[in-house]
């Protein structure tokens, strides 16, 4: 197996202008990482750009992890087509690689008379995007189901299929498949600008230039900047930003499912979520803004997530907060994918792709396959990728600590270092050494859990950037 990954420096000769990439995918969120995955089923030279040190380093990290039925979708969308089928190529998916998937359903509560009068009408939605299984559930049922539901609550519209799913374990399984299979994975890579010929793109980069055949753009909040060098002006995207509070484990108990509310003109609103960490979120807010880099949290919106959560649990607010964060979502004004190949200029821009591009990334990517195939790309028939197992970041399932024949092996799994989360050495060390290995303590972060718990790092974090820095085992 030879994987090139590269994070610094120019890049060499036979991975830049002097040697050209059948494929070059710009943007190692979610969509593009899927992409790539896609692309190494076929005998194709296939390079996956971005301009983080990580893959998943921007939308993709920050989200509320659900894995999306698309029973709420524009019926008759891209979008609602691809969330349908990738909810299904994404769970079969998880089931064979190890990423945690927890099948809670979800719960979309009706708080007032004209709320409840929008279920029937919410249900028939979810039948015309093929999702038969919702159903309506008066106050008493929903009242059993949910005892720590806020009073005034008349009832409910049932998902049973919506699940939450490790966000950050997703990208990088499929990143890690990619490369394994042999696409070249360039990171610290920012794209500065592009000249287009009769022979494809040279991509003037911060490490160089990258010649490339074919260009798909899934560069999430920059592909509009992108597809400006390509010489478009189709969409502008708005950074949409989502603040988030994350409750404690202890919290965990106060809901069994994703408590949705109701949609309304100003959009889909404020939920309270389990995650697959063991412990919830309340958000997120929808700020439009103008600054793609605005990831900070804020006072007003940290104050409006309490107001809402106390009238949805409120007994959620007397909870420890573990920590708090926001993701900026690409929108661009436009209800649907913004996804489209321009066959002359070897393109596909890939734009607009908004919460569910989670659930959808891999139907994405098959979808982005045949639109390259669209603009001349020889591809061949696809192949089966080697097998691959995710460690397991999810509570519902067998962690390292908990396994005693795993520590009988290699005692490191039962050294804990991060006692919060319960994050083992063995788990620390096969993370250093993984085919994409972390080159940030948050990157170590998501990939283990490591300081990611009620105190923050406050006690562990100097053993953990100790075994980050070189001292390790």
């Amino acid at each position: 197996m030879t994987v090139t990954l590269t994070t610094a420096g120019p890049l060499t000769p036979d991975q830049g202008a002097e040697h050209t990439y059948d494929v070059t995918v710009v943007g190692a969120g979610v969509v593009g990482a899927a992409t790539a995955r896609e692309l190494a089923r076929h005998d194709l030279r296939t390079a996956l750009i971005d301009a983080a040190d990580d893959i998943g380093n921007g939308t993709s990290k920050a989200n509320t992890a659900i894995l999306h039925t698309g029973f709420d979708a524009v019926p008759g969308s891209l979008e609602a087509r691809l969330v349908r089928e990738g909810h299904e190529l994404l769970s079969a998916y998880a089931a064979e690689t190890g990423i945690p998937v927890e099948r809670v359903g979800a719960l979309l509560v009706a708080w007032d008379e004209e709320q409840l009068a929008a279920l029937p009408g919410l249900r028939a939605k979810a039948e015309r995007n093929g999702y038969h299984a919702s159903r309506i559930i008066g106050a008493g049922e929903l009242r059993e189901r949910e005892p720590h539901l806020g009073p005034g609550a008349l009832g409910a519209l049932e998902v049973p299929d919506e699940s939450v799913i490790c966000p950050w374990t997703t990208p990088l399984a499929f990143a890690t498949q990619a490369v394994r299979a042999g696409v070249h994975l360039h990171l610290n890579c920012r794209v500065e600008g592009v000249d287009s010929d009769s022979g494809g793109h040279v991509l003037t980069t911060s490490r160089g230039p990258l010649r490339t055949r074919h260009l798909v753009n899934a560069a999430g909040l920059h592909a509009d900047e992108i597809d400006r060098l390509l010489g478009h002006d189709v969409f502008t995207v708005t950074p949409r930003r989502g603040q988030l509070i994350v409750f404690d484990t202890l919290a965990r108990g106060l809901v069994g499912h994703i408590l949705l509310p109701v949609p309304g003109p100003a959009g889909k609103g404020v939920l309270v979520a389990p995650t697959v960490f063991g412990n919830l979120l309340l958000g997120p807010t929808a700020e439009e803004l103008d600054d793609k880099t605005a990831t900070g949290s804020t006072a007003e919106g940290l104050r409006l997530l309490r107001e809402k959560g106390r009238r949805i649990v409120p007994a959620l607010l007397d909870e420890e907060v573990t920590a708090v964060y926001a993701g900026l979502r690409a929108a661009t004004g436009q209800e649907d994918y913004r996804i489209q190949e321009y066959p002359g200029l070897r393109y596909v821009a890939v734009g607009g792709i908004r919460s569910t591009g989670l659930t959808a990334s891999m139907a994405i990517a098959r979808h982005v396959m045949g639109l390259l195939r669209a603009t001349g790309l020889e591809a061949g028939e696809p192949r089966e990728l080697p097998p691959l197992t995710m460690p397991n970041l999810g509570e519902a399932f067998l962690r390292p600590y908990r396994s005693a024949g795993l520590i009988a092996r290699d005692p490191a799994y039962g050294t804990i270092v991060c006692h919060c989360e319960q994050v083992t050495l063995g788990e620390i060390r096969d993370a250093l050494s993984a085919t994409i290995p972390p080159h940030s303590l948050d990157g170590l972060r998501r990939r283990t859990r490591a300081r990611g718990g009620r105190c923050q790092g406050f006690h562990c974090g100097a053993d953990v950037r100790a075994l980050f820095e070189g001292d390790r085992p």
